[in-house]
C-alpha cells in the first residue's frame, strides 16, 4: 500500500466520519461546557508538547554550541535561558486561554 493510498484513505476517513455521527437524531443534552473543558484540555496538551519539542531543540543547540565553543558558554547559556522563558511562556499563554474558556463557558462544571 503506497502512502499516497493511505493518506487518501486517511483523509476520506476523517471527511466522512462528522457525516456519520450527525446522522443519528440524539437527545437534546448536548452540553457546550464539556466540550469546551474538553477542547482546553487537548489545546493544553498539545502547546505543552510544542514547547517541549521547541525546549529540547533548544537546549540541544545550546549544548552543542558550547561543545564546539566552551569559550562562549557564558552567553550562550543566557541566550537559552532566555529563549527557554519566552518558550515557557507561551504554555503559560495557553493554560490562561484554556482557563478563561473553561469558566467562561463552563461555570458549572
Amino acid at each position: 500500500m503506497s502512502k499516497r493510498l493511505a493518506l487518501v484513505a486517511v483523509t476520506a476517513f476523517v471527511l466522512l466520519t462528522p457525516s456519520l455521527a450527525m446522522a443519528q437524531e440524539t437527545a437534546n443534552n448536548y452540553n457546550v461546557g464539556s466540550s469546551v473543558a474538553l477542547a482546553a484540555g487537548f489545546g493544553m496538551a498539545i502547546a505543552a508538547a510544542g514547547c517541549g519539542i521547541g525546549q529540547s531543540r533548544a537546549i540541544t543547540a545550546a549544548l552543542d554550541g558550547i561543545a564546539r565553543n566552551p569559550s562562549a558558554a557564558g552567553p550562550i547559556r543566557a541566550s537559552m535561558i532566555f529563549g527557554l522563558v519566552l518558550i515557557e511562556s507561551l504554555a503559560i499563554y495557553a493554560l490562561l486561554i484554556a482557563i478563561l474558556l473553561i469558566f467562561q463557558f463552563a461555570p458549572g462544571m
